[in-house]
């Protein structure tokens, strides 16, 4: 055969095959039917517990799934931050009859719907929950696990233990022996609370800590925002001689030239993020050199989509990120990209307050990413028949 008709029997065989590839490459025909959620309350009462600027706990322990139903049976879930009307008002709407394997789509449908005023705050976390439990969705239509979808970059993923509150009848000593808990447990980074006493009181917080964890355990200080400039240069300086991981939300949130401030001022890195919302609120924070890590919020700041993007931003600047918050609705996010530092969980104990839910088993610091299709939180069934609201 002469290469020119050769040539023109590959032309003729290839336009034969692409309706078919293009029938198996299509997405699976799929569609949103409603929106609903369950709720759980569990026996007991949650720890009366405070950080640097409010108190909170002391209530029943309980869990919130958004489920997002399709004609295929399949339900998509996610854990939402609250704001359930917006979901159940506006959004439902804008996402029924939707094919979920259109995410970007939905996503911007739900954001554009939004220009005046612009969509921030409890819209965007709106926005995340549905979005995450699209991704579910997805991760059980194709039976795979959420971080394989978007491109696997690692199993493990780094943790640490968040806790280190301030508690009535918590001193030293207790705290000293609740971190050393978490390090039994098997994390190796551990992260207090600071900012919510007397400067001396705190840096001696953070020495009891230290001596209590060890030199080869990481510690991380959070300040929830609480100091000016000078104030968090000032215990920053004091501190650094216990070798911190990091600090975190040293200023009020909004204070961008005052983080970049203490970053400048210190030899701590400096994270900050956690009340950013999408891309366009991590652009801000690095174009101001506000952090050395961005903790954004994966529900808070938009869900794995928006997440994405903003994880690609801050890769371009050679910034980690290591999101704020709960640590189910971040993992499969985590274990697909390449810039990711640690994540936030929580020591087994918490696990007592959610009985539908385990945590992560934690091993020499690290958890395994799930490997059950989707995000992997549906709950025991049983949990669910028992307590359900």
């Amino acid at each position: 055969m002469k290469r020119r008709d050769l040539f023109k029997t590959g032309l003729a065989t290839a336009a034969a095959l692409a309706p078919r590839v293009a029938r198996a490459a299509a997405a699976p025909k799929i569609r949103i039917t409603e929106v609903k959620f369950l709720r759980l309350r569990f026996p007991g009462t949650t720890p009366r517990k405070r950080n640097a600027i409010l108190w909170s706990g002391g209530g029943a322990p309980g869990m919130t799934q958004l489920e997002v139903h399709t004609d295929a049976g399949i339900v998509g879930r996610s854990i939402p931050a609250g704001f359930n009307e917006i979901i159940e008002r506006s959004l439902a709407p804008v996402i029924r009859g939707e094919n979920p394997f259109y995410v970007e789509r939905i996503w911007d449908k739900m954001y554009r719907q939004w220009r005046k005023p612009v969509a921030k705050g409890a819209v965007i976390q709106a926005i995340g929950a549905v979005d995450i439990a699209i991704w579910d969705i997805i991760g059980k239509a194709l039976n795979m696990p959420v971080y394989q979808v978007l491109g696997g970059f690692n199993e493990r993923v780094r943790v640490y233990a968040a806790g280190g509150y301030y508690e009535e009848g918590k001193g030293l000593k207790e705290l000293a022996q609740e971190m050393e808990g978490y390090v039994r447990e098997g994390f190796r980074a551990v992260k207090m609370k600071v900012g919510g006493e007397p400067l001396a009181v705190d840096v001696e917080r953070v020495r009891t800590v230290r001596d209590a964890i060890g030199p080869k355990v990481d510690l991380l200080l959070d300040a929830n925002n609480k100091w000016n400039a000078y104030e968090a240069i000032r215990f920053g300086r004091a501190a650094e001689k216990y070798d911190p991981f990091w600090f975190e939300e040293p200023v009020e949130p909004d204070d961008f030239a005052g983080c970049a401030e203490v970053r400048q001022a210190l030899d701590i890195p400096i994270v900050a993020g956690e009340n950013e919302f999408t891309r366009w609120g991590c652009r801000d924070l690095l174009e101001a050199r506000s952090a050395d890590i961005l903790n954004l919020d994966t529900v808070i700041a938009g869900g794995i989509t928006e997440y994405r993007k903003i994880a690609a931003l801050a890769s371009a600047y050679h910034v980690p990120v290591a999101p704020h918050g709960n640590p189910f609705m971040a993992v499969h996010l985590l274990a697909s990209i390449p810039n990711c530092l640690i994540m936030e969980t929580y020591p087994g104990v918490e696990s007592k307050y959610n009985l539908a839910l385990p945590l992560f088993p934690v091993k020499d610091g690290y958890i395994t990413a799930p490997d059950k299709p989707g995000l992997g939180i549906d709950p025991d069934p049983e949990a669910v028949k028992k307590y359900r609201v």
